[in-house]
């Protein structure tokens, strides 16, 4: 009687594993409705323009929400599985990374805007200097660092480092660097005064009232600094073709240009 009493207890704990497996299954694979939350991971350089863009789609549209933080961080994070339906990069090097390793669907991706990079310095501050080949940065420098995003990690590292390379000045310059984790995190060493400059998106520097923008890096010293965007592979949500068709908008076009952006988006 014992014996077919625990195996009673067993089968019945066997059904109700494989219901709850089939359940948490159906339910992972399960189809996402129209109108649910659309999810946007942006580059931390563009949270102005897409924080009016995201509450102009939420009132007119349906339901978003955005996450922001630098390219290389919010790159990872889909490669770990993080839950996103887009991918707005502020470098192209990060979503090819993400389509070799056909995270995202190819089909979705596009060019949304254009920027460009440029040196800064403290409001107030004496530091100028001409952005050309073989400038003296460092001398200009005067012993304090250069504020920049990670050279081997974040989009406007990587385009510094090439730009600088380009321009000779690579190897001079390189000791100095202040290496931040986000273009945002580099631009406010130089609104606090703790570098004596600093490299960010021309974007950036326009929406700080605390820095001057000195020059702007040659176009032809970097690859283009276009922000392509793409679907997450993993994503399911139909709302994405919605929000592709309301960044054609002439409403989200002209809030990417009051904050500088160059809108490229056909």
């Amino acid at each position: 009687m014992h014996y077919k009493t625990t195996k009673a207890k067993s089968f019945a704990l066997s059904v109700s594993a494989v219901a709850l497996t089939a359940g948490i299954f159906l339910s992972a694979t399960a189809p996402v409705r129209a109108g649910e939350t659309l999810t946007i991971f942006s580059a931390v350089s563009t949270t102005n323009a897409m924080n009016e863009i995201v509450a102009a789609y939420k009132k007119k549209v349906g339901k978003i929400r955005v996450s922001f933080g630098a390219t290389s961080t919010l790159a990872k994070q889909i490669e770990n599985g993080a839950p996103a339906d887009i991918f707005l990069s502020a470098d192209n090097k990060w979503m090819d990374r993400l389509e070799k390793k056909k995270l995202i669907i190819n089909d979705t991706r596009i060019p949304v805007v254009a920027n460009s990079l440029a040196l800064v310095a403290p409001k107030g501050s004496d530091f100028t200097i001409k952005v050309e080949k073989g400038m003296k940065l460092t001398e200009a420098l005067k012993g304090k660092r250069l504020a920049v995003g990670d050279t081997d990690h974040t989009a406007v590292g990587l385009y510094f480092k090439d730009s600088a390379k380009y321009l000779g000045i690579w190897k001079s310059v390189e000791p100095t660097l202040a290496k931040a984790n986000s273009v945002r995190a580099g631009l406010a060493m130089v609104e606090r005064g703790e570098v004596g400059a600093g490299v960010v998106f021309k974007t950036s520097g326009l929406v700080s009232k605390k820095v001057t923008i000195i020059g702007e890096f040659p176009q032809e010293s970097h690859g283009p600094i276009t922000y392509p965007i793409a679907q997450i592979i993993t994503s399911k949500n139909p709302d994405v073709r919605k929000f592709y068709d309301f960044l054609k908008t002439d409403e989200a076009k002209a809030a990417f240009a009051k904050y500088g952006f160059i809108p490229i988006i056909k």
